[in-house]
């Protein structure tokens, strides 16, 4: 089994590992890796996939794979979630049920405070 995360990419990173003395030697930090079974409601089909268990806490996060995947930026996910991205997507936009899954972007209010700050400044 690889080590890397089927749904981020999530992999082995390094660093050091340093002693009481302060001594640092180079490490490994492996992904807590698990292979699990989402059923896809969309596609009505179960999914294998090895993922770390970070990704597992953000899909509890957001209710299941299909939000997830649908509410995920596709430049973060890895080639196979982005082909079943797409495949959960067109049968949504089929459906017409595109709303129902997709989560509002929520607009951050500092920016526009400080860029109407910078108007009344500049007038």
């Amino acid at each position: 089994m690889a080590r890397r995360c089927d749904l981020l990419g999530v992999g082995v990173m390094s660093g050091n590992k340093v002693s009481h003395s302060n001594r640092k030697t180079r490490r490994k930090f492996l992904p807590n890796i698990k292979s699990i079974s989402f059923k896809s409601d969309v596609l009505g089909v179960d999914v294998a996939l090895d993922i770390a268990a970070s990704t597992l806490r953000t899909v509890n996060k957001y209710g299941n794979i299909d939000n997830f995947l649908v509410n995920t930026r596709f430049a973060h996910l890895t080639d196979s979630a982005k082909k079943l991205r797409t495949q959960i997507k067109k049968k949504l936009i089929k459906k017409g049920a595109l709303d129902e899954v997709k989560f509002p972007r929520k607009e951050k209010k500092v920016i526009v405070a400080k860029v109407k700050k910078l108007k009344k400044a500049a007038a």
